[in-house]
């Protein structure tokens, strides 16, 4: 608004002259305005005082400075609202909010550090991750591009041996940073009935789960998978194109060579399993046969459990152009998860560990072998 060259004291001055009987023509010539500027002047000064214009023009200065706080006032609400989905606690995300609102919003530095809550200095100054930190970070995306299921909290497990007394928040923070979180798959919704639970086993050995894996990356190949029940440790995974019942006792006194023949085994009710081959070999070895209800998978929940891994680490990251091929892959990915791979219900210890020191804890030492004599 174009400011105007005479004060308010000397416009009431000018409108007390035409009020004591001056005429307009007179007084605007003398004063070199217009006759408009004159009855613009009288519609707003009308009848006041110069004190009273004085309060006015305070009033007005005043005025303009509340609409000034109250534009800025909405324009850091409108900056703050777009750069802030929830509340930023980290310094990182402070930082970046304050960047977001000086390159979008054009607003000055000190003010964007004052809403985000950060002092400039952090601001101009970001932490330089140290070299320890920068070769966690490394193992931790390499760790998660060869293991792309993997949480942070595995990913921890698998660090302890190189990185001793390494702390798993760091491990979430710089596993956060690296955008490595896995997507949560939605679960299948299935129709309410009653589930019968699986019975613990007490010991290594004394329950076997096993099952079949079927894979179509190239040639249709099937897969035997047997898995201990209570240390979860992957028996044998036989491969082949097909295998009969006969075969499948053949796998099985193949396994039982190094680890003994189990107490019971537990299966679905297949034709591999319930053939006359599969149950002369459990009565011949003295095996007790677990067959779980048709259609009730979850009966034999260690094994299926163990299958779906199996499918997604394994089956489904790789494409086999030979038989050759699909068994050294497979029997690699077997070593890795009995003797590599952390499981949560064991202690975020590998099966095998686990197996082992079931095994040392629960063998009878010299001594007590001698007393019992």
């Amino acid at each position: 608004m174009k400011k105007s060259r005479f004060t308010e004291e000397q416009i009431i001055g000018f409108l007390r002259q035409a009020e004591a009987g001056m005429p307009v023509k007179e007084l605007c010539r003398q004063g070199g305005f217009s006759d408009a500027t004159f009855y613009k002047w009288r519609a707003k000064f009308g009848g006041m005082q110069a004190t009273d214009a004085k309060r006015l023009r305070e009033l007005e200065a005043e005025n303009a400075k509340l609409k000034r706080l109250l534009a800025e006032a909405h324009l850091d609400i409108h900056a703050l609202k777009d750069v802030f989905r929830r509340k930023a606690l980290a310094q990182q995300a402070r930082r970046e909010a304050a960047a977001r609102m000086i390159a979008q919003h054009y607003l000055s530095e000190r003010r964007a550090c004052r809403l985000v809550g950060l002092s400039r200095d952090s601001y101009r100054n970001p932490p330089v991750p140290s070299e320890a930190t920068q070769r966690l970070s490394a193992r931790i995306i390499e760790i998660a591009q060869v293991r792309r299921r993997f949480g942070y909290r595995r990913i921890h497990d698998l660090l302890r041996r190189d990185f001793p007394g390494v702390n798993h928040k760091r491990v979430y923070r710089l596993y956060n940073q690296a955008q490595l979180a896995v997507r949560k798959r939605k679960k299948a919704k299935r129709a309410l009935s009653e589930r019968v639970p699986l019975a613990v086993a007490s010991r290594v050995n004394e329950v076997w789960s096993i099952d079949f894996v079927s894979d179509r990356s190239g040639r249709r190949i099937k897969c035997l998978t047997v898995a201990d029940d209570l240390s979860h440790e992957c028996v044998d995974i036989a491969v082949d194109y097909g295998i009969s019942g006969q075969n499948v006792t053949r796998l099985l006194d193949q396994a039982a060579m190094f680890r003994g023949y189990p107490t019971a085994v537990r299966t679905d009710n297949g034709p591999d399993f319930t053939s006359r081959a599969f149950i002369a070999w459990a009565q011949s070895d003295g095996v007790r046969h677990i067959l779980i209800q048709p259609g009730r998978p979850m009966q034999n929940g260690y094994i299926e459990s163990f299958n779906g891994k199996f499918r997604d680490e394994c089956l489904n990251e790789h494409w086999f152009e030979s038989l050759s091929q699909a068994r050294s892959t497979i029997a690699a990915w077997r070593q890795d998860y009995n003797e590599v791979r952390p499981h949560s219900s064991l202690g975020r210890v590998p099966p095998a560990e686990f197996a082992q020191r079931h095994r040392s804890k629960n063998s009878p030492s010299p001594a007590s072998g001698n007393e019992i004599k």
